[in-house]
């Protein structure tokens, strides 16, 4: 019985052993990994912190320095989720706070103003007297307003242009429009141009043709003759018939003469 109370103590002592070497490891590298971030080898320092998280990630320091490191890399992203990881994760008070700080920072790094403005104001919560909290949360406040102006501004402009494109083409079709109207009235006037030119020229063909059927009617129509030209025509026609007369009375003598000749026999 002895014997087997000895054992389950030396198990126990050989567990807490190697848990204690378990955590030393995680530490020995997160300050191995702090110290390449003190010497600005923050590649390097992100591979030791990840050792640690791998090793144990309960382990909030480990986390939190890895989320330094990936933000001093320019990777906020990255790092904000760390950071917000870290805050959910953390115990202590003051680490909790800071990784809302840190994630304010990071996302601020990214222009998601009010989204930083929330984590300001957690950090404000657990240390209400942190001064660079105020001042960050106050500039991203002014940020924030400032990229709504923009924005608004903006679209103001787009909308502007968008109406003068419309008022462009509203010109353009009325341009159009007007000039295939004039080409219309153009095309107008010269089709009555043209005819009231084939009517001049019909009318001019009418009235020759009415002039020239006015001389063949006056053609037509008996000349006037003076007076003396009649009298001295009829003379002539009394002297025709008077002749034809005399003629006459010539003729049916001697054919009398010749009847009775006949009847003597």
């Amino acid at each position: 019985m002895m014997k087997e109370l000895i054992k389950y103590i030396l198990i126990i002592v050989f567990a807490a052993f190697w848990l204690g070497l378990d955590a030393q490891s995680e530490k020995k590298l997160v300050r191995k990994g702090n110290k390449q971030f003190e010497e600005n080898k923050y590649s390097e320092a992100e591979i030791e912190y990840r050792k640690a998280v791998d090793k144990n990630p309960a382990y909030d320091k480990s986390k939190f320095n890895l989320a330094g490191a990936m933000y001093k890399q320019d990777n906020y992203e990255e790092s904000g989720k760390l950071y917000n990881e870290t805050a959910e994760l953390a115990k202590e008070k003051s680490i909790k706070a800071d990784s809302y700080y840190n994630l304010g920072n990071s996302l601020l790094s990214q222009k998601k103003y009010k989204e930083s403005m929330e984590a300001y104001k957690n950090s404000l919560r657990l240390q209400p007297d942190n001064q660079e909290a105020k001042y960050n949360y106050e500039y991203a406040r002014q940020k924030m307003i400032q990229q709504q102006q923009q924005q608004q501004q903006k679209n103001q402009d787009k909308n502007k242009d968008k109406d003068q494109n419309k008022d462009q083409n509203q010109d353009k079709n009325k341009d159009q429009n007007k000039d295939k109207n004039k080409d219309k009235k153009d095309d107008q006037n010269d089709d009555q141009k043209n005819k009231d030119k084939k009517d001049q020229d019909k009318q001019k063909d009418q009235q020759g043709q009415n002039q020239d059927q006015k001389k063949d009617q006056q053609s037509q129509q008996p000349q006037q003759i003076s007076k003396k030209d009649a009298q001295r025509m009829l003379d002539a026609l009394k002297n025709d018939e008077k002749k034809t007369l005399q003629k006459l009375q010539k003729a049916k003598a001697k054919s009398a003469k010749s009847s009775k000749t006949e009847i003597d026999w």
